[in-house]
């Protein structure tokens, strides 16, 4: 029986979820994304993640890699509806893509992008948007916290800014940060950070967030950042900015593992 490697681009509410990873006694997307890829392919399938993403961390662009056989080798717009029709309401497949041999969803992708979404006014409480967004409810100073940001551009050990282990077992903790940057939120209530670097340790994003909300709050000094990406450990981090407020925006592929490329 003839595979087919492909990639869907996977957006999800993180809210009711313990995390991407398959766990033995919580709900979680990968899971549910391969109870519905064994229903299509009659036998158990795989579907391998871009991004670990933490409880209640959402997506709007994870990327998902699987093996398609029988009619969902070539069907693409009916493997499409099918994901869709079985999937439950709070995952979407945005789009699904045929991809060449040897593509991996972790291992192949280029980039990862990040958003994290602070709210600093008082309706950030609000119910509707509290499970969404870090709510903060007091202003922060944005030229401060641009000013952190501009220190992240570049490649860094990420030790010093991450879960405890995180990394272990990879050849090295260091990251290549392509962008970061601050801005103000454009219904004004509060502000989002936008990171992409080629790879991200545990939690990265999230300790990144509290090191730099710290600065603009001054709890901490500008020039701790630089120490903290020097650090083998996490001992003098600030604590990392609760998962809600964090989204995988996009992963990034080398167009020529694109089998429509």
């Amino acid at each position: 029986m003839t595979s087919r490697p492909y990639l869907a681009v996977v957006q999800y509410d993180g809210a009711q979820f313990a995390g991407w990873q398959r766990q033995q006694t919580a709900r979680t997307v990968q899971a549910d994304f391969e109870a519905v890829l064994e229903r299509l392919m009659g036998r158990r399938t795989a579907a391998t993640g871009a991004g670990r993403t933490d409880a209640g961390v959402h997506a709007l662009g994870q990327g998902v890699g699987f093996l398609a056989d029988g009619r969902w080798a070539e069907d693409v717009p009916g493997l499409y509806r099918a994901l869709n029709a079985l999937l439950p309401r709070d995952i979407w497949v945005e789009r699904v893509s045929p991809m060449r041999p040897g593509f991996h969803a972790r291992n192949s992708a280029l980039a990862r992008r990040y958003r994290y979404v602070i709210g600093t006014d008082d309706a950030a409480r609000s119910p509707f948007r509290r499970p969404y967004e870090w709510a903060f409810g007091r202003p922060l100073d944005v030229a401060l916290l641009a000013g952190a940001a501009e220190l992240l551009p570049g490649e860094h050990d990420f030790r010093g800014l991450a879960a405890t282990g995180a990394g272990s077992g990879r050849p090295h903790y260091r990251s290549r940060v392509a962008l970061a940057q601050w801005a103000p939120r454009t219904d004004g209530a509060g502000v989002t950070f936008t990171i992409e670097a080629d790879r991200f340790l545990h939690r990265m994003v999230r300790f990144l967030v509290g090191a730099m909300v710290d600065v603009a709050l001054g709890r901490r000094p500008l020039d701790d950042l630089p120490r903290l990406l020097t650090a083998t450990d996490n001992q003098a981090a600030s604590p990392p900015a609760p998962p809600q407020g964090l989204y995988l925006v996009a992963v990034r592929y080398p167009a020529d593992l694109y089998a429509e490329a």
